[in-house]
């Protein structure tokens, strides 16, 4: 899944990711940022954190469990996290944690109108802000609406992306993961024209969007050729 841009791109950053990853929210700004790099294309690959055995309900063991981890997200990365999320969601009983249904939602988001990562930085902040439930098909309706896509040609994409076509993006992400050698989410890694791959410490820049920049820039400047880096 590739987030395109006019200008012209040789090199590419590969992005292993989950939409219900906390610390994939707290590198939410780094990822926007790189997208005004140029030469550069950005790839995601959905790792499917929670999914099959792994789908979770939210429980007050769950809330206890990743408060902490939030609040030290939102320490270090500025991120916000919002009322409805702390007290709203995470105190939803009947909210299931299934990463599957808006791995989808990208997946059709990208291949109807290539705005994959737009819509996972909705998703992000459905979650995390508004304390949306955005397992719920219904939802993701709205949120696909939100991005001005079209309602029904969104829906009826997702059921044909759902199940089988997920799991298969899933499978080929997590063979990304192991390629980069990352051991979860977040996991980046910079991939020159020639499939170097360049592992990237996105943790390091948490917060700091233009430090992350001129990093991204810097590499770019080492990793292609003069004539192909503005």
């Amino acid at each position: 899944m590739t987030a395109t841009n006019p200008l012209p791109r040789r090199a590419t950053l590969h992005y292993v990711f989950d939409p219900l990853c906390g610390w994939c929210y707290a590198a939410a700004p780094l990822i926007e940022a790189a997208r005004s790099v140029p030469a550069l294309a950005i790839e995601c690959h959905g790792g499917g954190m929670l999914t099959g055995s792994n789908r979770r309900p939210i429980t007050p063991a769950w809330r206890d469990y990743v408060m902490p981890h939030d609040r030290r997200i939102a320490e270090l990365s500025g991120q916000p996290f919002g009322a409805a999320y702390f007290d709203g969601l995470l105190k939803d009983s009947g909210a299931m944690l299934d990463s599957a249904p808006p791995l989808t939602a990208i997946l059709v988001a990208e291949a109807g109108a290539g705005r994959g990562l737009d819509m996972l930085l909705r998703l992000q902040r459905a979650h995390y802000v508004e304390g949306q439930r955005i397992a719920d098909p219904a939802v993701l309706r709205t949120l696909a609406a939100d991005l001005g896509l079209d309602a029904a040609a969104f829906s009826d994409h997702f059921d044909v992306m759902a199940g089988e076509p997920t799991q298969r993006h899933i499978d080929e992400s997590r063979r990304w993961l192991a390629r980069i050698g990352g051991q979860g989410f977040p996991t980046l890694a910079l991939a020159a024209p020639d499939g170097r791959l360049t592992p990237l410490d996105a943790g390091r820049f948490l917060g700091r969007a233009e430090a992350w920049t001129t990093q991204l820039e810097a590499l770019l400047s080492q990793t292609l050729p003069p004539k192909e880096h503005p």
